[in-house]
């Protein structure tokens, strides 16, 4: 298979936006023949690398078998156009027949999902109270960012603990743009004809239209969920608890929440306390149903930095179950 010419097209319109292009005999010389495997996805592996310069770099391999580039172009499309602290910078590329290759930063921690599940084995175990609640605003903000920082409206799509990147220091970083949708400030609704994502994060609208349009405030829902999940140490949907009622975690949550008895793990002062609080409040408002119902994320900044007093107790979430597959999504019901 030759260069895709869709490709070649953009790569020659947006050469001065687009990193540093590698031959692919550079990109095997920086990973050691792809030697040190980091991780492995639905679009291929990624290696550790160094560049000629001795920068740590990781390196992703799409899949040979990956379509027409499309996922390739998003990445390269949406990523080339952000500078932010708490985006992951995309250092360079190769685009070589069916050899496509993305260079990113190194980011030494790996993903925030080896760090917030209870009982996860591959780590030493949840990170603390105060760290969780700076991911969290780290996160808040990149997605800020992207929805309102750049030059072009950059909605995500796949915002999950997988695709958030810690560096040595645990600052948090948005990576994997394949998903990701661009589009001109005026537009608020986004066309999409396929349900895109991760079952579990995805907003109901993506499947139920009647719900409102697909907007940035997908991603708005996606954070939520995944907030959620950093606070209780464990997923959503949960089908290994024993009671009917503590499947569906933001129930439970919120039902202890009314209760004032989380009994979460960890909390070592009344700052950690507030700051839980002020996480399980703000991820309460992130996942309502409705995307007009839902903060932008600039409103989210706020609430999280603000006091705990003035923020509102959300309405009950209703419950969209999307733990089964895209195809089979039931209809939203309130337990």
């Amino acid at each position: 298979m030759g260069n895709h010419p869709n490709v070649e097209v953009f790569l020659r319109n947006h050469e001065s936006l687009a990193p540093k292009r590698y031959r692919y005999s550079d990109v095997k010389k920086m990973t050691n023949s792809f030697k040190d495997k980091l991780g492995e996805g639905g679009y291929g592996g990624v290696y550790k690398g160094k560049m000629l310069d001795g920068q740590m770099v990781a390196v992703k391999v799409l899949s040979e078998t990956k379509g027409n580039g499309e996922e390739f172009i998003n990445e390269v499309a949406s990523i080339s156009k952000t500078s932010h602290v708490n985006i992951v910078t995309l250092l360079g590329f190769c685009y070589e027949g069916p050899k496509r290759a993305l260079i990113y930063e190194f980011m030494a921690n790996g993903s925030l999902e080896k760090f917030i599940y209870n009982g996860n084995p591959s780590t030493n175990g949840r990170l603390g109270w105060e760290t969780l609640y700076n991911i969290a605003i780290g996160i808040a903000r990149g997605l800020e960012y992207l929805h309102r920082g750049c030059n072009t409206r950059i909605v995500h799509f796949d915002i999950k603990p997988h695709n958030i990147l810690l560096n040595e220091d645990f600052c948090p970083k948005v990576s994997d743009f394949g998903l990701a949708k661009l589009c001109t400030k005026k537009e608020s609704m986004i066309s999409m004809f396929d349900a895109r994502g991760t079952p579990g994060y995805i907003a109901p609208e993506v499947f139920y239209r009647s719900l409102g349009g697909v907007s940035y405030k997908s991603d708005v829902y996606s954070y939520g969920v995944m907030v959620l999940e950093m606070v209780g140490g464990r997923k959503n949907i949960d089908v290994g608890v024993d009671r009917i009622s503590e499947i569906y975690f933001p129930h439970w949550i919120y039902n202890h929440l009314e209760l004032d008895e989380l009994g979460l793990q960890g909390l070592m002062s009344e700052e950690d306390r507030v700051n839980a609080r002020k996480m399980i409040i703000v991820s309460l408002w992130c996942i309502q149903t409705k995307p007009s119902d839902r903060p932008p994320m600039c409103r989210v900044l706020d609430m999280l930095e603000g006091s705990l007093q003035s923020l509102p107790i959300p309405p009950k979430p209703f419950l969209f179950s999307p733990a089964r597959s895209m195809k089979d999504s039931s209809t939203t019901s309130e337990l």
